[in-house]
């Protein structure tokens, strides 16, 4: 396999794991928002109940945009993740926003910039303002990947395939990216008139000339943050839905248009990664992807991921496929940070969940009890898969009081939908909260036995 040695710091093995955005976080020193070194809490919590991976959403400046995959530089950081305790700064009006049912990140990202502003002219130095943020940020970065590697808790990190046309990026190598189409997906079973997510498409051509150099840069920079990263829409890297700018989405179409070059595209691309950072990557292979995709995949030795409601012969009967069928060289998950959760799942889509309950020989209802819900999790840790990591969320279901009442609350996004409540999902208990809370720590701890 091409990724032999990307593997021998992680293992061929089961590991178990927590998937957050940073923003969802918080601990007694948080301002407004989790913050990088709330992680340091995180990895305690996790080594609490033996999980051994941390997987962040992207934690790339996204400007006043709450989203994290609006990139508006393939390496600088956001700094409204910078801990502002240890740097002797402390706020009235960030602690109050700590407190709030979901992250106010406009009024966080304004108080912060601001009082950073106000400390950097405090110990001026030659640097920028930018640099001086960024020094901060991947200081309090090298400081988690430390503590996480010195605790044996890997981070994985999250590389997105696509940026913002305001990025810095784009600005500074037009060249590099094709402006004139945006990147979508096409119709599928969940999006019948496909999606629009308006971000340019790479120049692959412009790349390959100058020996993929951004892209080694790029990920030269993650390697000094995480063990491990997604590689965010793989199959993009073998072809991806190209729209023209003032055409809708279901008017694209693949770019390249020739199906014989997706596959050597691919290759290509994916062994360049390879070779610029000893990082292992996990590619999310979800949605439409030709059957080539998964093939390369395995041979190059890259997980993909199975989230369990979509695991089913789609080719043949349509029924569930059973867990210890699972290919080892996987991710299992019970759900993504773009889909409904388990819950909202299993009452919204009742025909579905009726499937899967026959499936395990249960009654259907439309509420999941308790110990359904354990049985879910418990069984989405012990299949062949060498990585289990499912949103915090599902797991602090198990109990009432450490989620909201309202079970749609627990969504982190809708994907094609520009709603105020798209990546403002704040998990309602602190992390000080989840290391004294002794039942879901003990249940947590049984799901890896």
């Amino acid at each position: 396999m091409k990724t032999d040695a990307h593997w021998k710091k992680i293992g061929q093995s089961s590991h178990h794991g927590i998937i957050v955005p940073l923003s969802a976080i918080r601990t007694k020193n948080s301002h407004g928002i989790g913050e990088f070194l709330d992680l340091i809490s995180l990895i305690d919590f996790c080594k609490q109940i033996g999980f051994d991976t941390i997987q962040l959403l992207p934690i790339n400046d996204s400007g006043y945009d709450q989203s994290p995959y609006t990139i508006l530089s393939s390496s600088d950081l956001n700094p409204i993740f910078i801990s502002l305790t240890p740097l002797g700064i402390e706020d009235a009006e960030l602690k109050e926003l700590n407190g709030t049912g979901r992250v106010e990140y406009q009024k966080v990202r304004k108080r912060k910039l601001d009082l950073l502003n106000d400390y950097y002219q405090k110990n001026k130095t030659r640097s920028s303002f930018e640099d001086f943020l960024q020094s901060l940020c991947y200081s309090q970065m090298d400081e988690v990947k430390n503590y996480a590697t010195k605790n044996q808790c890997f981070i994985k990190g999250d590389i997105p395939i696509l940026l913002s046309s305001n990025s810095k990026d784009v600005k500074e190598n037009p060249n590099l990216f094709n402006d004139d189409l945006v990147a979508g997906a096409p119709p599928d079973m969940y999006n019948k008139d496909g999606q629009k997510w308006g971000f340019p498409i790479m120049n692959w051509g412009a790349m390959r000339e100058n020996h993929f150099t951004w892209w080694r840069h790029r990920l030269a920079r993650a390697s000094e943050l995480y063990h491990m990263y997604r590689i965010d829409h793989v199959v993009g890297l073998f072809r991806i839905w190209s729209i023209p700018k003032n055409k809708k989405a279901i008017e694209g179409f693949f770019v390249p248009q020739d199906k014989d070059l997706w596959e050597e595209q691919g290759r290509e691309i994916l062994s360049m990664m390879l070779d610029a950072s000893a990082l292992l990557p996990i590619a999310e292979d979800l949605g439409t992807v030709p059957n080539m995709v998964r093939h390369v995949l395995k041979e190059y030795g890259i997980c993909g991921v199975k989230v369990i409601r979509w695991e089913r012969r789609w080719h043949g009967d349509l029924g569930y496929i059973p867990f210890n069928e699972y290919e080892p060289l996987s991710l299992t998950t019970v759900s993504t940070h773009d889909s409904e959760t388990l819950q909202q799942w299993w009452k919204n889509e009742p025909e579905e969940a009726k499937l899967f309950a026959s499936f395990k020989h249960w009654q259907y209802q439309s509420v999941l009890t308790k110990e359904q819900r354990f049985t879910l999790l418990l069984d989405a840790h012990h299949t062949p898969s060498y990585f289990h990591i499912n949103l915090l969320q599902e797991y602090l279901a198990l109990f009432p009081e450490l989620v909201s009442d309202n079970p749609d609350d627990e969504r982190i996004n809708i994907p094609g939908e520009v709603l105020p409540t798209n990546w403002t999902y704040r998990i309602k208990p602190s992390i000080e909260e989840l290391q004294q809370h002794e039942q879901l720590i003990s249940l947590m701890t049984k799901l890896t036995m």
